[in-house]
């Protein structure tokens, strides 16, 4: 089984891509080399691989990476699945992991993060688990963005650490963090990385 994320990024024509793609790329490395484990297309559409354990978690890093720029947001699909043919390029491999993917994607409509697996109970439990998530995340800021990125990338640091590494005082980063619901998102991530290794 492995999962793929199909993405897009929201307002991109707005904005100079030498904002946000860097921050994504950054991001789209860390699980993998180009154009075999993620890919970019059209500009401003993406794919990546990764392991299903590690998909919501790749989804709020890129959220939060493309989040610290004004007016910009990334939708955001995850497939589960098998996949069946592999190519030397990600756009080009296929299996039910690419399906699924690129259904969730295009039935993205009012929301800008969803899942799509074989396992429909699975889906429908976490679908609106990520709906009411998502009531945070489309409030975070420029800043909160930034804090949930660097805690993210560096879920060893503690919140001194953190304020060391973003010039921050440890009670701006408390609070950023607060704001941005990284307590409550942290409990997601555990719970769904249970309920994957449950499937």
């Amino acid at each position: 089984m492995t999962s793929i994320i199909t993405g897009d990024i929201i307002n991109s024509k707005e904005s100079s891509p030498k904002q946000w793609l860097e921050a994504l790329k950054y991001v789209l490395n860390s699980y993998g080399s180009s154009p075999l484990t993620w890919e970019i297309y059209r500009g401003d559409s993406f794919q990546l691989e990764v392991n299903p354990t590690e998909a919501l978690k790749a989804c709020l890093l890129i959220k939060a990476s493309i989040k610290q720029f004004d007016h910009l947001d990334a939708r955001l699909a995850i497939g589960i699945g098998e996949k069946t043919y592999a190519s030397e390029k990600i756009t080009e491999s296929n299996g039910s992991a690419f399906i699924n993917s690129g259904e969730c994607f295009e039935n993205l409509k009012k929301t800008t993060l969803a899942i799509k697996s074989p396992f429909g109970d699975f889906d429908r439990s976490m679908n609106i688990m990520l709906e009411l998530a998502l009531l945070t995340l489309n409030n975070w800021t420029n800043i909160s963005s930034a804090f949930v990125k660097t805690a993210l990338q560096h879920p060893d640091l503690n919140q001194k650490q953190l304020a060391g590494l973003l010039k921050k005082t440890q009670g701006n980063i408390s609070q950023g963090l607060k704001r941005a619901g990284f307590d409550e998102l942290s409990k997601l991530l555990d719970f769904y990385k249970t309920q994957i290794q449950t499937l």
